[in-house]
């Protein structure tokens, strides 16, 4: 049998992109997996049970684990991965549009994380897998919000993991960079744009638009999260691909002036 026929996943934003790919990568590592969503879909996963859950609603959050531990008696693994992305200058968002954002992409991580931590804590194992960025260890102009919101993940992420290990439960870091899913295009319009900003943001968006072509499968990504959930002894982060791994080098050991330098040019933004 294989050794994690009887375990149980959970990956929330589960319907497209990384979250799907992960569901259907733990499926074939031999988990039992529930995905989730905000709206119901008639292209689920194959092999994942997919249930509707808004992460930015703790009594739906609370009904989810309810219903999945009625199905299984465990969860063993929870993957954070619902969130919304947001190209824009950092003025030209309102506080308002910047707290529905964290809402999704903090916030909701918290609530999962807050309803499946008593069984795991009470079972004695368990992984918390969060979906990062290197947005989440490195600037990005024009990407103020969602950049703080991944900086925010990985503080919280780190710190929860300390707290866990002696409960044998940790909580890991997942860090891919350009991957090639819909998110960059459903991403929010800041709500209060400014002429002062268009011609840098359409320079930004138009080098992301670049590299999304030669982007990262989301495959990798789901590889990195079965390889995080199954490992003995896992790591806190696992950078994914290439560009993810040179970023992580160079923003630790490359001056940050010359950081700074070598963004700005990238982004086509004035050398100031």
């Amino acid at each position: 049998m294989n050794m994690h026929a009887q375990r149980t996943a959970v990956v929330t934003g589960a319907s497209s992109g990384i979250g799907r790919a992960s569901a259907a990568a733990l499926v074939r590592a031999g988990f039992t997996v529930f995905g989730t969503s905000r709206r119901a879909s008639s292209n689920d996963p194959d092999g994942v049970s997919m249930l509707i859950c808004d992460v930015t609603d703790e009594a739906s959050v609370n009904s989810l684990i309810e219903t999945v531990l009625a199905k299984t008696g465990r969860i063993d693994i929870l993957v954070n991965n619902a969130g919304l992305g947001l190209v824009g200058g950092a003025e030209e968002s309102s506080v308002r549009q910047a707290q529905v954002m964290f809402d999704v992409n903090v916030f909701g991580v918290i609530r999962m994380t807050n309803a499946v931590l008593p069984h795991m804590r009470k079972q004695r194992s368990g992984r918390i897998i969060n979906i990062s960025s290197v947005l989440g260890f490195i600037p990005a102009p024009f990407s103020a919000l969602y950049a703080s919101t991944k900086h925010a993940l990985e503080g919280y992420t780190e710190s929860l993991d300390h707290e866990l290990r002696a409960h044998a439960t940790r909580a890991i870091l997942i860090e891919p960079a350009y991957t090639r899913t819909a998110f960059d295009q459903n991403a929010v319009s800041p709500d209060r744009p400014m002429a002062a900003y268009e011609v840098a943001r359409r320079n930004a968006t138009a080098v992301i638009e670049q590299a999304m072509k030669t982007a990262d499968d989301p495959q990798a990504v789901a590889d990195m999260v079965v390889k995080a959930a199954t490992a003995p002894v896992p790591k806190k982060r696992y950078t994914v691909g290439k560009l993810a791994s040179q970023l992580s080098l160079l923003r630790r050991f490359v001056p940050a002036s010359a950081f700074d330098k070598s963004l700005r040019k990238q982004l086509g933004l004035d050398r100031v």
